[in-house]
């Protein structure tokens, strides 16, 4: 701890008397006249000049933040509205997409079934086809083996009766030999 001491004797009563001679306290009318004045005055100006711009400046602001505020919540609703227009967009485009992959897939399926109808028309056209092919060649290898057998008949019939008979008598032995032969088996193959 600092001490200080001086050799002076301090006196408490001369810095009291300072302090209430010369203070703010001290009521001077004239002082006090002239500075009513000026303040009239300076008042008088301002309220002439500064206050109604002052004021006129405040209320202009206030209207700006007045109108921001209206647009900002315009802005905000017509942003509320574009994006349940845009939500209700979307559910319209989901929902033609799965009507369109919908008709896609009918039409593929129908298409499947024509083509499917197609190709079993075709694939009987051609079994009708060959199974006619094949009747009409089994009717000519038959016809064919009859026009042998007969010829064969007719060349063995002179060999063993040694004479050639005309053609009433070929006839009657043909006819003879081929009802004899039985091809209702090579007939039955082809069916």
């Amino acid at each position: 701890m600092l001490v200080l001491r001086t050799t002076e004797p301090m006196s408490v009563l001369p810095l009291a008397q300072e302090e209430s001679s010369g203070g703010l306290i001290d009521v001077v009318p004239g002082l006090m006249i002239w500075t009513l004045i000026c303040f009239g005055l300076t008042f008088f100006v301002l309220k002439k000049f500064a206050f109604a711009r002052i004021q006129q400046g405040i209320e202009e602001r206030r209207d700006r933040i007045r109108k921001a505020v209206e647009d900002a919540d315009q802005a905000r609703n017509e942003a509320r509205d574009l994006l349940e227009q845009h939500k209700q967009l979307i559910g319209q485009a989901k929902g033609e997409a799965g009507q369109i992959l919908a008709d896609a897939r009918k039409v593929a399926d129908a298409q499947i079934v024509r083509v499917k109808q197609e190709a079993e028309e075709e694939r009987q056209r051609r079994l009708e086809e060959t199974r006619r092919q094949i009747e009409a060649e089994t009717k000519r290898s038959l016809d064919l083996i009859r026009s042998e057998v007969a010829d064969l008949t007719l060349e063995a019939t002179a060999r063993v009766t040694g004479k050639v008979l005309d053609a009433e008598d070929q006839r009657r032995l043909i006819d003879e030999a081929i009802a004899e032969l039985d091809f209702s088996a090579l007939e039955k193959d082809t069916a």
